[in-house]
């Protein structure tokens, strides 16, 4: 029997995890990848000795990872050297800072010797987010083609613990009086590219997921997962092509039957998969005419997430201090505010530094640093003219760096630099508005409100990443490409497995 072909378009966390799916299951796959490496925003950034992650710098719930190289009857261990986390990381506000740990005990006691009675509060947090953990998950493991699967089970079960109407930053005052406190464990909002003001409360679980399962670095950085992914998909005998942008996605009618490639040539395909920024794919690589809802002016009416503001340094000295440090603004709700409602530069800036060399040789030469500063800002929404704005404003952050951080001499030790701006994101990697987390994780685009992993305005075509359900992060883009795949294998009569429970996790 002939193998059903699918081709997908980028070679991003979600379409690697498909890709060595589908490849496995026997489908006949091809990855077709516009920059020279694998990864989207996971993959490597090299600048002269040393590596930088594009994006994302620590891994949660490492459990789904195992499960998607497990899918392919592999053991990811084999692929990668993992190190967890303790502390986590480090939280310093202007006048305290916290440690954060993944064992309670040693948790409970860090509330208590920094926020005195309030210590009490972490084993309430944790029992009432594990009973919500336990009912949103098996939802976001779930496709949502039809909106009568928002009335089944598990999610009509789990309506009850979405807290409707609840900022994290509300649902965190049931455990915890202090507002820097409730930052501790509402910043990760930030992940989504949300305000803990207003992201929805059902991600308090965030956090939780942190407390109970702990985070990791993979060594050589989180690329080398895209890395491994793309290896299991050769062994698989998957075609990767690289340095190879696809023009547009081919249909016929509201049929998607491959993709033409930037040369000119036709690729035709069963099945279509769409690893590319969702709003930037809507708008420059599908029919017009098939995909009215996801028209300019109907994307410039959703919500979106912030945007970062990076710099990459290679750094000529090792300095002391955590693997990863946030440091949040004096008055932070107002530089919240500034990046998430008046989309605008703030006058003050929350900062988070990754010094990934301190536990990781490999990132930089010996003696040396691999330096990661990330700054939240608005997205391209706003108005904020970055040709003018980015050499200031990298001047002002690297002023607030050595100002609080250890890092008193960083200035002068740096050999190696770049930066991205929200415009970086927009023009070189394709992220619509600069949104580096996508279109924003609000209720109203979220489950079937989100654009689906089977797409509702083209047949065939199938869509993976963080800018589909369940949203982004990743674990749910591993998730929403087994999701991907696991639809493709339902209609070409292909077994599977269903996800595992979490049952067993807890």
């Amino acid at each position: 029997m002939e193998k059903k072909k699918v081709v997908i378009v980028g070679a991003g966390p979600g379409g690697l995890t498909a890709g060595m799916i589908l490849q496995h299951r026997g489908f006949d796959v091809t990855i077709y990848e516009k920059a020279g490496v694998v990864g989207g925003r996971n993959a490597a950034i090299k600048l002269g000795q040393y590596t930088f992650d594009t994006g994302p710098t620590f891994l949660m719930m490492k459990f789904i990872l195992d499960e998607m190289f497990a899918e392919t009857g592999r053991n990811s261990e084999d692929y990668l050297k993992f190190h967890k986390l303790d502390p986590m990381y480090r939280l310093k506000f202007t006048d305290k800072q916290v440690l954060v740990t993944d064992d309670h005990e040693k948790m409970e006691k860090e509330i208590e010797k920094i926020f005195p009675g309030e210590g009490k509060g972490l084993a309430s947090y944790l029992k009432n987010e594990e009973k919500r953990m336990k009912y949103l998950f098996p939802c976001l493991q779930k496709p949502y083609s039809s909106i009568f699967d928002m009335m089944k089970n598990p999610l009509l079960k789990a309506l009850p613990h979405l807290d409707l109407g609840k900022s994290v930053f509300n649902a965190l005052g049931k455990y915890f009086k202090p507002e820097k406190l409730r930052f501790v464990f509402t910043f990760q909002s930030k992940y989504l590219g949300m305000s803990a003001w207003e992201c929805p409360a059902a991600f308090a679980m965030i956090a939780y997921i942190e407390h109970k399962w702990g985070i990791y670095h993979v060594i050589g950085g989180l690329n080398k997962i895209s890395d491994a992914m793309a290896k299991v998909f050769a062994e698989e005998g998957g075609k990767l092509k690289l340095n190879t942008p696809v023009k547009r996605i081919i249909n016929s009618g509201k049929k998607a039957t491959g993709v033409e490639l930037e040369d000119d040539t036709i690729v035709n395909a069963d099945e279509v998969i769409v690893n590319a920024d969702f709003s930037y794919a809507a708008t420059s690589l599908m029919d017009k005419k098939q995909v009215k809802k996801y028209s300019p002016a109907n994307l410039a009416k959703r919500k979106y997430s912030c945007s970062i503001f990076m710099l990459y340094l290679g750094v000529k000295k090792k300095y002391d201090m955590p693997h990863h440090n946030v440091f949040f603004a004096e008055k932070y709700r107002e530089n919240v505010e500034d990046i998430f409602t008046r989309l605008k530069l703030s006058d003050q800036i929350s900062f988070y530094v990754q010094n990934a060399s301190i536990i990781d040789p490999t990132l930089a030469p010996e003696g040396k640093s691999g330096i990661y500063i990330l700054v939240p800002v608005a997205s391209l929404k706003g108005n904020i003219d970055w040709k003018k704005e980015k050499d200031a404003f990298r001047k002002r952050v690297l002023e607030e760096v050595v100002k609080r951080t250890e890092m008193k001499d960083l200035m002068e030790n740096i050999e190696e630099e770049r930066v991205y701006t929200p415009e970086t994101w927009r023009d070189d990697l394709n992220v619509y508005y600069g949104a580096t987390f996508n279109l924003g994780h609000n209720l109203t685009q979220m489950l079937y409100l989100r654009p689906r992993n089977k797409f509702e305005c083209l047949d065939n075509c199938y869509l993976t990443g963080g800018g589909t359900h369940p949203g982004s992060g990743l674990p749910t883009i591993y998730e929403s490409g087994r999701i991907a795949s696991n639809m493709i294998c339902k209609k070409h009569s292909v077994k599977y497995k269903e996800p595992s429970s979490l049952n067993d996790k807890f």
